[in-house]
C-alpha cells in the first residue's frame, strides 16, 4: 500500500515514538506521576522557545493562545499595531476587535515582509498609547517571515510589549525569545512540534506581566494569572490534555537530542531542497525572494491549471497532502510544508507526485528535472 504522505503547514506528521507516547493508558492528573512528566515539559518548553520565562499550556488551537495573549494583556479601549500580512496576521486584527481593542492596522502586500520602519513610525507618533504590536513570525499562508529582531529593538526602552505567533516557526526557525527581548511567543501542537493538534503554548515576559496585571478584559480559562498560579504548583489550572502532554514530552526528548541549531539547519535544507525543485520545474515562487521562511513554501500555480484540482488530484488519487491557497490566494497557490517530522523522502515523493499530476494537467515539464534538483541540494 503507497504510504500517505502529508506535506500540509499543520498537522505534521507524527514521529512513531510520539504516537506510541500518546497511545499509553491514560492516567490521572493530579498524581506525581503526571506532575513529573509535566515538570519536564515545562523546562522542554523553555528550551524550545528560547526563555526563562514562564511557558504555560492549554487544551486548544494556537488560536486559543493568541486570544489568550490578547485577553489577558490589553484592556477594552487600549491601542495596539497589528500586522496584516496574511491571513494569520488578520487573525490578530479580528481577536483585538472581539475584544474592544483598537488597532492601527500595517496591510502588508501578501508574500512580502512587514517593513520595521513602517512600526517604528506609529510607535514615534503613538508611543504613549500603543501597548502592544502583534505579530507573525511564519505566515503560512503566504510562506513569508519578517525580522523579528529589528522590530523586537523599535520596542524596548517603549512601554508597548511584542507579542509573536509563532504557531508554525517555533521548533522549525531561529526565534531567541530572551535575546531578542520577545514579551509574549505564542505556539501550537500541530506543527514543529510533531504533535497532533490541542495543545497551545503562550510564554510571558516580566513586561508583559506588569501588563496583564491591569488588564480589564473578561476571561476565564485562557486567565494566565490563574494558569500561573497552577503552574507555580507545578500544575494546571483546569483538566490538561493528558495524552497530548504526555506526547509532547516525547516530541520535547527528541527535539533536545537533535539540538535546534541542528533542527534550524535541517528545516533550511529542506527549504533550499524544495525551491530547486520548484525552479527547475520552471513555476514561480509566491514569496518574495527577502521574506522566504524555512516551514513552507509557496507555489503561483502556473496558468491554465486549476489549482484547486491540481492540490485534490495528489490527495485523493496519489496520497500526498499538500495545501492549496487561503483567502484570496485560494486557486492561485498551492504550499509544500518541510517542518517537523516531514523530511527528505517525503519532499521527494511531494516533488515527484508533482511533477506527474502538473503533466497530466497539461503543463510542460520534464519529467525527474525537480526531483534532481532537490536531490542535488539534499547531497550538498
Amino acid at each position: 500500500m503507497d504510504k500517505n504522505r502529508l506535506l500540509t503547514p499543520g498537522p505534521t506528521p507524527l514521529p512513531p515514538l510520539v504516537r506510541q507516547a500518546a497511545s499509553l493508558p491514560i492516567i490521572h492528573h493530579r498524581t506525581p506521576q503526571f506532575q513529573a512528566i509535566l515538570k519536564e515539559v515545562f523546562d522542554g518548553l523553555k528550551y524550545i522557545f528560547q526563555t526563562q520565562n514562564e511557558c504555560f499550556i492549554f487544551a486548544a488551537s494556537g488560536t486559543g493562545a493568541m486570544e489568550a495573549a490578547v485577553a489577558n494583556l490589553l484592556s477594552p479601549g487600549d491601542l495596539a499595531i497589528t500586522v496584516e500580512a496574511g491571513k494569520f496576521g488578520e487573525r490578530w486584527t479580528e481577536i483585538c476587535h472581539a475584544y474592544g481593542i483598537q488597532t492601527e492596522t500595517i496591510k502588508v502586500e501578501w508574500g512580502k515582509a512587514v517593513d520595521p520602519n513602517a512600526i517604528e513610525a506609529i510607535i514615534k507618533q503613538k508611543a504613549s498609547q500603543v501597548k502592544a504590536v502583534f505579530i507573525t513570525l511564519c505566515e503560512t499562508s503566504t510562506g513569508a517571515t519578517c525580522d523579528i529582531k529589528a522590530i523586537s529593538r523599535l520596542l524596548k526602552d517603549t512601554p508597548a510589549v511584542l507579542v509573536v505567533d509563532a504557531i508554525s516557526g517555533l521548533g522549525a526557525m531561529d526565534l531567541k525569545t530572551d535575546a531578542w527581548s520577545v514579551d509574549v511567543v505564542v505556539s501550537g501542537s500541530q506543527k514543529g512540534l510533531m504533535l497532533p493538534p490541542g495543545l497551545a503554548f503562550i510564554s510571558v515576559s516580566p513586561k508583559a506581566w506588569d501588563l496583564i496585571k491591569d488588564s480589564k478584559s473578561p476571561k476565564y480559562y485562557f486567565s494566565l494569572l490563574q494558569a500561573k498560579k497552577a503552574y507555580d504548583k507545578n500544575d494546571t489550572a483546569y483538566t490538561p490534555a493528558i495524552s497530548l502532554i504526555i506526547a509532547l514530552n516525547e516530541a520535547l526528548g527528541m527535539m533536545k537530542k537533535e539540538g535546534l541549531d541542528n533542527i534550524f539547519m535541517r528545516h533550511s535544507k529542506m527549504a533550499q531542497a524544495t525551491r530547486a525543485a520548484i525552479k527547475a520545474l520552471d513555476l514561480e515562487l509566491f514569496t518574495d525572494k527577502n521574506a522566504l521562511c524555512d516551514v513552507v513554501t509557496a507555489v503561483k500555480v502556473p496558468q491554465g491549471i486549476d489549482g484547486a484540482k491540481l492540490v485534490k488530484t495528489m490527495r485523493d488519487v496519489h496520497k500526498v497532502t499538500i495545501a492549496g491557497g487561503q483567502g484570496k490566494l485560494k486557486g492561485n497557490i498551492f504550499r509544500i510544508a518541510h517542518m517537523g517530522y516531514i523530511g527528505k523522502d517525503d519532499i521527494i515523493a511531494g516533488i515527484n507526485c508533482l511533477e506527474k499530476v502538473l503533466s497530466q494537467m497539461g503543463y510542460k515539464v520534464s519529467l525527474g528535472a525537480g526531483i534532481k534538483a532537490a536531490k542535488e541540494e539534499f547531497s550538498k
